[in-house]
């Protein structure tokens, strides 16, 4: 099978590396890994882990099976129009708020088509990726399309009507993340910690955490109640997390993330 990525940018290229670095290039089952990207340097860094450039888009559509979208949303449409597929081919695309009938609406009414949404963890194999199966894909062409994610980290199947609304909860929520540790950090820089230290205790701080969200079997309400002493530090910090009303906050931020991927596929 023949894997083809438009688009070789930060989320594309990590991507190949971590598929032709997996088992599932070393057992063959991927044969090949084949790119185009306007920007023919990038081409040239592929090729020292084995990715084919192309001359065009439309050669890398022509010589895949599987060909994944991995250029910026807002474009999607214009290359859509300009390139030509078949309705053998398997197209996955990682290109946020994209629904399936966009792209068919802009190459063949029956293409075969994967939505896919990963985040930018994935560079460091630690991605978390939602993918759903949309008509007319099998059993065994989205069980390969989600083992090729789940060797840059994790992959989870969503259903196709939801793959605009998990953007917020794994896709965009790092930045959300970032954002509410820079707080923490700004805290520390204003009290004199020593910022590498600061960011190295904090850092670690939410990877412990999220393992406990993960492996601990406690529900979030638990885990908060474990580190909240009555009349300790922690309920003093959670009173005006509280008052500032955070939850509704972050629910406002995902309805706002979710509303900008309906409008980037015009609705469909």
């Amino acid at each position: 099978m023949k894997l083809g990525f438009l688009g070789a940018g930060n989320m594309g290229t990590a991507m190949m590396r971590g598929i032709a670095a997996s088992d599932i290039c070393k057992s063959g089952m991927i044969g090949e890994i084949l790119a185009f990207d306007t920007d023919a340097d990038k081409l040239a860094a592929l090729t020292e882990i084995g990715v084919q450039g192309c001359e065009s888009a439309q050669a890398l559509a022509d010589a895949v099976d599987f060909l994944v979208l991995a250029v910026k949303p807002q474009v999607l449409g214009g290359v859509l129009d300009a390139l030509s597929v078949r309705r053998q081919q398997v197209i996955i695309s990682i290109c946020a708020g994209i629904s399936a009938e966009f792209i068919r609406s802009h190459t063949i009414p029956d293409a075969r088509v994967i939505l896919v949404m990963p985040n930018t963890p994935l560079m460091l194999g630690l991605g978390a990726t939602a993918l759903a199966k949309c008509e007319g894909i099998t059993d065994g062409e989205f069980a390969l399309a989600k083992a090729m994610f789940a060797t840059c980290g994790i992959a989870e199947e969503v259903p196709e009507a939801q793959m605009r609304e998990v953007i917020a909860v794994n896709s965009s929520s790092p930045a959300f993340l970032y954002l509410y540790a820079k707080g923490f950090l700004d805290y520390a820089a204003s009290v004199g910690m020593d910022e590498g230290a600061a960011l190295r205790l904090f850092a670690q701080a939410m990877v412990g955490s999220a393992k406990m969200l993960t492996d601990s079997g406690k529900t979030v309400d638990e885990l908060i109640r474990m580190v909240s002493s009555p009349g300790g530090t922690t309920l003093a910090g959670l009173d005006r997390l509280y008052a500032g009303n955070l939850t509704d906050t972050v629910k406002s931020c995902c309805e706002a993330c979710t509303a900008r991927a309906y409008e980037l596929s015009g609705g469909k």
